[in-house]
């Protein structure tokens, strides 16, 4: 799990990056539930909700950006 204070450290280059990474994470999260079974399901649901803290946080910026 990330905390938000690591995410707004980061670049908005890095957060693009990270952010790449976590969907390819959940990807793989999710093909493994299906195919054989996740010994940490809550797994999911972390990945998930990092993905969208980076995505509030990009979106913030964008909007501080404009103004």
């Amino acid at each position: 799990m990330m905390k938000i204070n690591k995410i707004r450290e980061m670049s908005s280059s890095d957060l693009e990056k990270e952010l790449g990474e976590l969907k390819s994470e959940l990807f793989k999260l999710r093909f493994s539930s299906k195919t054989n079974g996740l010994e940490n399901p809550m797994k999911i649901r972390e990945v998930r909700r990092d993905i969208a803290r980076v995505k509030t946080e990009l979106r913030s910026r964008e909007i501080a950006e404009n103004k």
